[in-house]
């Protein structure tokens, strides 16, 4: 069947072959010739915890990502599009721990494309371990020989299990070949790192099982054209879930940016129409960025709606809101919104200054240069509170800009640095007289 009965999606239906002979669930070692499981339950208050062991990388953006570094025994899964650098990263990872045992499981490449990479990033150590394999089996027989302290498998939709007779790639092999190897990873103690691929939609590829057998989910997020990166932790049980780390890819590799917002910044035009600058908090960390908006009268029956790094339906409301509350015809013209440097918003506190610089490339009047504008629009032209308002006052000002527009209703629980000027905003009305 082509099309699934029940959800009513098409290509979802895989078949899976029973087994010849069944093999028992429960391991014999887990029971004993009474029937007595040899794990019994324990209170919690009698569980013994050992000392947290992370292995330091070096890479500031990396460790900020990991929650301070990679734990031991953790379980990780990073995905992105093709070519977007995640083997590149992988790889790295052996020149800023030479002093670790690293098996790097290739399924894809043979050793010799391998070694040209590392020679490529600079990585020379004895220590990192190649084995180009693709049985299961074989990798546990080759961790169980060398005890790496960490283990990179590219990619999981490579590696199968001989017992399964899908091909492999398959949702079942995806699924047992994972967990076998997080079965090695948790009893053995050392760190693993899956490579995943992604879909057209830019989902991993296989079972959605498969995010919630790991420890740590991470995107590696970027535009070809661009040269910087984003890893974004989607999920991580040892850290903060949505922390961001951003690297430039380079000939050499991938270098830290430390500080982004600089960065992103740094090309912005001054005294141009159409132009804001947004502060967005990714994980712990706020970042500045400038987002820019083009709007001119429309050529067609149907105006254009253009959204990049900016979520379309959100764009959609805001302009429905201008329209409504603050009389800007915004249906006869088309909207182009794009975000500098190839980032990806989707947090509601940059509504503002996505409405303030489509408000200002459709009157053709330059907004304030040195104002942030942070903010949640609602449906009724109301600027409503945003969270963590404090790290990001500190960041425009240690930037240099002279006045912040927030949220009214923030500034009695908010301490403002003393060189930076703060306004608070009820309305979308009002911000746009301030910075207009």
């Amino acid at each position: 069947m082509g099309k699934c009965p029940g959800c009513g999606a098409w290509n979802t239906l895989v078949e899976e072959k029973p087994e010849s002979e069944v093999k028992a669930r429960v391991p014999k070692s887990a029971s004993s010739s009474n029937g007595r499981t040899s794990n019994p339950p324990e209170p919690i208050t009698e569980v013994a915890l050992g000392p947290e062991t992370r292995l330091k990388t070096g890479m500031v953006e990396f460790d900020r990502v990991m929650g301070g570094g990679i734990m031991q025994g953790s379980f990780s899964l990073i995905a992105g599009d093709p070519g977007i650098g995640k083997s590149t990263l992988m790889t790295e990872l052996a020149r800023f721990m030479p002093e670790r045992t690293i098996l790097y499981v290739t399924g894809e490449e043979s050793k010799r494309q391998v070694k040209l990479r590392a020679q490529r990033l600079g990585v020379d150590t004895d220590r990192l371990l190649l084995l180009a394999e693709t049985n299961v089996e074989a990798i546990g027989q080759a961790v169980r020989s060398c005890e790496p302290d960490l283990l990179i498998v590219d990619s999981i939709q490579t590696i199968f299990r001989p017992d399964l007779s899908s091909a492999p790639g398959s949702v079942s092999q995806v699924r047992e070949s994972t967990a076998s190897l997080l079965k090695m990873t948790k009893e053995d103690e050392f760190s693993t790192f899956l490579v995943g691929h992604v879909t057209k939609k830019g989902t991993i590829a296989g079972p959605r099982v498969l995010e919630h057998m790991v420890d740590t989910v991470l995107y590696f997020e970027g535009d070809r054209h661009h040269a910087f990166r984003i890893l974004r932790s989607v999920k991580n049980r040892f850290g903060a879930a949505n922390e961001i780390g951003v690297f430039e890819m380079r000939e050499s590799g991938l270098h830290e940016v430390p500080n982004p917002s600089e960065i992103f910044l740094s090309e912005r035009g001054y005294g141009v129409s159409g132009s804001a600058v947004i502060c967005s908090l990714e994980g712990t960390r706020p970042i500045l960025v400038e987002v820019q908006a083009l709007v001119s009268p429309s050529s067609y029956g149907t105006p254009q709606r253009t959204a990049t790094g900016f979520e379309y339906s959100r764009l959609q409301m805001l302009l429905a809101v201008l329209e409504k509350r603050i009389g800007l015809a915004f249906s006869d013209h088309d909207v182009f919104i794009n975000i500098a440097g190839g980032v990806k918003l989707n947090e509601p506190a940059v509504d503002l200054g996505t409405a303030v610089a489509a408000v200002s490339s459709f009157r053709d009047v330059p907004t304030d240069t040195n104002a942030v504008l942070i903010g949640e629009v609602g449906l009724g032209g109301e600027i409503r509170t945003v969270s963590q308002l404090g790290p990001r006052l500190k960041e425009a000002a240690k930037l240099g800009f002279d006045r912040a527009v927030v949220p009214a209703n923030n500034l009695d629980s908010t301490t403002a640095p003393d060189d930076l000027d703060v306004i608070g905003a009820k309305t979308l009305q009002d911000a746009l007289d301030t910075v207009l």
